[in-house]
């Protein structure tokens, strides 16, 4: 069996891949078409112009969903792992989930809301993708500390806790410098500024930013590769429970009686 086969470790695994590919393909995409320069666009920069951003919006919802799934699966196995008494866990892990769904949200919103289109909603769901998902880092953090090492290993924990000070230094330095760059171009609609000169106003500050955001988005979807190794030892299942054996108006106008009817199947193809 290989390693992907075991549990539900693919969907983080497919979650990283795909969201670091949708980045990477709009933003090659971007370049030859001569629609951002080279060094360095912002990412939403790459998915703003047609017709890179028809596939960066899909290609991000997608990411959304297999976000959301993975979050899910999260929640579900520290609930698993967690007793009724410990209610501080329980607790942390529901904030978790709620946190973890904002953050997929929020990258739906970034897709399908360009910067130069709608520059406040693309705001608002890069706050709620980068800022949230930042807090949910943090959460899941808290919760492998306190997990272990009756859980898991005392690594696990501090290989969360690096990626999230990464997360936070990218967070801060974006932040920094976007504030510096903003302010050094009065009356500038940088949002609908996709070219840039080496020299002219601005451009140490834009060149910083661009590269903080790059980390941050990248040290943000490595944290899920910390989930692989969890997810090979999880499977969820699905049950239907059905109300009736037929799907007719009244018993009396169905043909053929049956007693019960139920069925219970691995929630995702290929589980076990």
């Amino acid at each position: 069996m290989w390693w992907f086969q075991q549990g539900l470790c693919f969907l983080p695994a497919a979650l990283v891949i795909w969201t670091a590919a949708s980045f990477v393909f709009a933003y090659i995409t971007a370049v030859v078409l001569k629609h951002v320069d080279p060094l360095l666009p912002y990412i939403s920069d790459t998915g703003t112009m047609a017709p890179e951003r028809c596939v960066f919006g899909i290609m991000l919802d997608v990411s959304a969903f297999l976000g959301m799934a993975t979050v899910y699966v999260r929640y579900k196995q520290v609930e698993a792992l967690t007793g009724e008494e410990e209610l501080k866990r329980v607790r942390l892990n529901r904030v978790g989930l709620l946190l973890g769904l904002l953050s997929s949200f929020g990258m739906c919103v970034v897709a399908n809301f360009q910067k130069t289109t709608l520059f406040s909603m693309h705001l608002v769901g890069a706050v709620l993708t980068f800022g949230v998902g930042a807090l949910y880092i943090l959460v899941q953090t808290l919760l492998s500390l306190d997990m272990q090492p009756h859980v898991h290993s005392k690594n696990i924990y501090l290989v969360r806790l690096g990626v999230g000070l990464w997360t936070l230094g990218s967070i801060i330095t974006m932040f920094v410098s976007s504030v510096i760059m903003y302010s050094s171009l009065p009356g500038v609609d940088v949002a609908h500024k996709l070219h840039w000169t080496p020299g002219e106003t601005g451009y140490t500050a834009h060149i910083i930013s661009t590269i903080s955001e790059w980390s941050l988005a990248f040290s943000f979807i490595s944290f899920f590769l910390t989930y692989i190794r969890d997810f090979q030892k999880i499977t969820l299942r699905a049950e239907a429970d059905l109300q009736s054996s037929h799907l007719y108006d009244s018993w009396s106008q169905s043909p053929h009686h049956k007693r019960d009817a139920s069925e219970t199947s691995p929630l995702l193809a290929g589980g076990t």
